[in-house]
């Protein structure tokens, strides 16, 4: 049997989503959420993360797991990463704008985005450029299998990014292929222990010695440390006694839109009691 009704099901509703993806675009559906990104020290907010989400016409808000296979393989994700790249710089320069303290965008970019390094770079530039967002304050996120998997011409393109300012995240840390080589290889700043282990940091003995090594290790790196998914006050407790630099996660705040998370910038210091 080479044919079933499921498949046909299958077919028609991915053909529909792909369609509805196209459309998304051309009719402005888009939208970003931003979750804070809070330095242990000190308490305040440091950066934010931008999260994708889709304003689906009859949906409601649909997350990127259940569009983003489709838009990687369809192609339609160039597209949708540059919106997301000038819309997260857009914002933050619109925040440096109205007085607030500057704070990093941090940017998630895709194996698709990243195949063409160089034509990539010059995107990125012409964003920055456009938008008029100094390059210090854009981080890139990128998972551990898209950078194994780039070439030497995709460091260099990195390292010039790094020597304008931009710095270079790794996602996920932990999860993928965790080889040491790229970390001395690539112009990496930030490694982001994945919420994974962080949740169960106090639970899973294993988990917490996980989460030391990144942190022992991102220390001896001379990279800064992000703890992400930290949704317990437990979970921050730990995470300061290990020195790791910054945490993100429920515990905090979630992803939120522009106009939610600006009073929480307004409020310096004491913005999580205001939360």
């Amino acid at each position: 049997q080479f044919f079933s009704r499921e498949m046909n099901i299958r077919a028609v509703e991915r053909h529909d989503l792909e369609t509805a993806l196209r459309l998304a675009l051309d009719r402005d559906e888009f939208l970003l959420h931003y979750q804070p990104q809070v330095d242990i020290a000190t308490g305040r907010i440091v950066g934010v993360e931008a999260l994708l989400r889709w304003q689906h016409p009859r949906k409601g808000i649909v997350f990127p797991s259940m569009f983003m296979d489709v838009a990687e393989e369809t192609g339609l994700i160039d597209a949708i990463g540059l919106w997301v790249l000038r819309a997260a710089c857009t914002q933050n320069r619109a925040w440096q704008d109205a007085g607030l303290p500057p704070l990093r965008m941090g940017v998630n970019i895709s194996a698709r985005q990243f195949d063409q390094p160089r034509e990539f770079a010059k995107s990125v530039n012409r964003v920055l450029s456009s938008t008029g967002l100094d390059p210090a304050w854009l981080e890139l996120e990128m998972t551990e299998s898209v950078l194994w998997k780039t070439a030497e011409e995709s460091i260099q393109v990195l390292r010039r990014l790094g020597k304008n300012g931009t710095r270079i995240a790794v996602d996920d840390f932990g999860t993928g292929y965790s080889s040491l080589s790229y970390l001395r290889a690539f112009p990496v700043d930030i490694i982001k222990v994945d919420q994974s282990f962080v949740s169960g940091l106090g639970k899973d003995p294993e988990d917490s010695a996980i989460v030391e090594a990144v942190v022992r290790m991102g220390q001896a790196l001379r990279l800064q440390t992000v703890a992400e998914g930290v949704e317990t006050a437990h979970h921050l407790i730990e995470l300061r006694e290990l020195d790791c630099d910054i945490a993100q996660g429920y515990h905090f705040a979630r992803p939120a839109p522009a106009d939610a998370v600006t009073p929480m910038l307004r409020a310096g210091r004491d913005w999580f009691k205001r939360a």
